[in-house]
């Protein structure tokens, strides 16, 4: 029996050191190589990112794990000279070819095996994700949620207070000796009636409905664009500072009527769609702040989903359906009939830039 037990023990603690051990190699195995992760993402990025993403077909086929189904010696051929893969003969290579209705892709014979190499682990491991990035998107939601928060808060302490004084004036009246209604709806018809009878309750209702009413007509009047910096919530989320900031984007690209004509004028979504045919998400980094929250990848993303809705573009078959939607554009500007001013005077015959007066 004793012999028995420690045998038991012994195959216990071995199984339990080959689990450890199973798990630290699997724990390693799993560590992401940050350096090649990078490298392979630059590449991507300058190389690639204009015909293919890693979740979805775009000009050319997703790229996600591509590893797993191709060989890696296929893959180098196929990326450093595709027209000589499919003049050999080979199968796969001329069936790509032919599913994407023979479109040539770009052979890349400067980039050496370590580069096309840093390129599939990127592939395969994709992004890293940073920590912390959930725990602000939720912060940033919870700040823009605190106003309503609070009106609901007041609402809920004004009705309490209003019910507390109320009973003890209904306490009082029976104190006094006024007779007691018996049942639930009896003793409600009877608060209800002294409400109607006490005059501080009118006047206490009349003043907390002059605030709420107050409070109310302001904030309504604020929405009204009477106001330098007005900026009222657009359907699709558009930002200057990204296109015409940071991407350095021709303002007269999209505003092509500023040249010769009185008003700047609305690019059309077929505008949009000439770069947003293959740019369908944001950078990783990229975020767009707003009167009171502030939009990041995720959100971004989906503002270009709209564009594709109202463009009838089917991101996933690559063609346009046919069905579109007009953008309804809260207008911004409203020139007085006393003023008068012209866009093409002031581009074409003065020759002032956008930026002179449109410098936020």
């Amino acid at each position: 029996m004793k012999h028995h037990s420690r045998l038991t023990q012994t195959l216990v603690k071995s199984l339990a050191f080959l689990l450890v051990l199973f798990v630290s190699f699997s724990a390693f195995s799993q560590e992401i190589d940050e350096a090649r992760q990078k490298e392979g993402k630059k590449l991507f990025k300058s190389l690639c990112a204009s015909c293919h993403k890693l979740d979805k077909k775009l000009v050319g086929p997703k790229l996600g794990s591509i590893e797993e189904r191709r060989e890696n010696d296929w893959l180098k051929s196929w990326i450093k000279d595709n027209a000589a893969l499919r003049a050999s003969g080979d199968k796969d290579a001329n069936e790509i070819f032919d599913e994407y209705k023979q479109s040539n892709m770009t052979a890349f014979p400067q980039l050496t095996d370590k580069n096309i190499d840093d390129i599939l682990y990127y592939t395969t491991v994709g992004e890293i994700k940073k920590a912390g990035e959930a725990v602000a998107t939720v912060g940033a939601a919870e700040k823009g949620d605190a106003p309503r928060w609070l009106l609901y808060l007041l609402a809920a302490a004004i009705i309490t207070a209003f019910l507390i004084i109320a009973s003890l004036l209904k306490t009082i009246s029976e104190l006094k000796g006024a007779p007691k209604t018996p049942g639930l709806l009896g003793q409600t018809a009877e608060l209800w009636a002294g409400i109607k009878k006490n005059t501080f309750l009118h006047v206490l209702t009349v003043i907390f409905g002059a605030l709420i009413g107050a409070y109310i007509l302001f904030g309504t009047l604020f929405q009204v664009g009477v106001d330098e910096g007005y900026q009222p919530i657009q359907p699709i989320a558009f930002s200057h500072k990204i296109h015409a900031g940071d991407n350095k984007i021709d303002c007269q690209y999209c505003h092509s009527s500023a040249k010769h004509s009185k008003t700047s004028g609305i690019p059309s979504v077929s505008v949009c769609m000439n770069c947003h045919k293959n740019i369908s998400e944001v950078a990783d980094d990229t975020k767009v702040v707003m009167d009171d929250h502030t939009l990041v990848k995720s959100d971004l993303d989906k503002e270009i989903a709209k564009i594709y809705d109202a463009a009838g573009w089917d991101a996933e078959n690559l063609e346009y359906t046919g069905e579109t939607k007009p953008v309804k554009w809260v207008r911004v500007h409203n020139l007085p009939d006393f003023a008068y001013f012209n866009h093409s005077q002031h581009v074409t015959v003065a020759g002032l830039k956008c930026q002179k007066c449109h410098a936020s």
